[in-house]
């Protein structure tokens, strides 16, 4: 998927570019896991700052992926978004893909969805701005995302699968 297909809103659109260097990678020459979680958790903390215009900090990291390899050299890009803003909190979509250089091919790497929670000067929860879906794309994500919400807050012991309404209406 090209991310500039998805047509997200562009005042928390956020690219992101580094390269993979000796010092970030295994010892198969392949980026480091921890590595490129860090990238990713900037990238989509920039995202939600974007769009809360406060500092964020990091709630939950849900449904990584891990699909191909990026390798010592390899240019790596991160494209985030705020997908949904709820009260305090934000669900940002994260993509990732490496550019080999020398090669010439692009490949789609990891995906995430990491939740951050927006803070007043005293560390305290604020209410964020809502957002309002334009393209089929950003629908069907913002959707999604009371959803993924439900089932974070499941895992998590903050809400009982009884009260998942959003859940429960997939099995009905």
């Amino acid at each position: 998927m090209n991310p500039t297909e998805t047509k997200f809103p562009q005042e928390s659109f956020t690219e992101m570019n580094e390269i993979v260097l000796p010092n970030d990678t295994n010892t198969l020459n392949n980026l480091m896991g921890g590595k490129m979680l860090h990238w990713m958790d900037i990238c989509a903390a920039i995202a939600a700052q974007k769009h809360s215009n406060r500092i964020v900090v990091t709630a939950s990291v849900d449904s990584v992926s891990f699909k191909e390899s990026i390798r010592l050299g390899d240019v790596v890009t991160l494209y985030a978004n705020v997908t949904r803003s709820f009260n305090s909190s934000m669900e940002v979509f994260i993509e990732v893909f490496a550019r080999s250089i020398p090669r010439g091919e692009t490949i789609k790497s990891n995906e995430a969805y990491y939740t951050f929670v927006a803070l007043d000067s005293r560390n305290k929860p604020v209410i964020v701005p809502k957002i309002e879906p334009q393209s089929d794309v950003e629908k069907e994500k913002f959707e999604g995302a009371l959803r993924r919400r439900q089932v974070r807050l499941i895992l998590a012991g903050k809400m009982k699968p009884s009260d998942a309404n959003e859940l429960k209406n997939l099995f009905v």
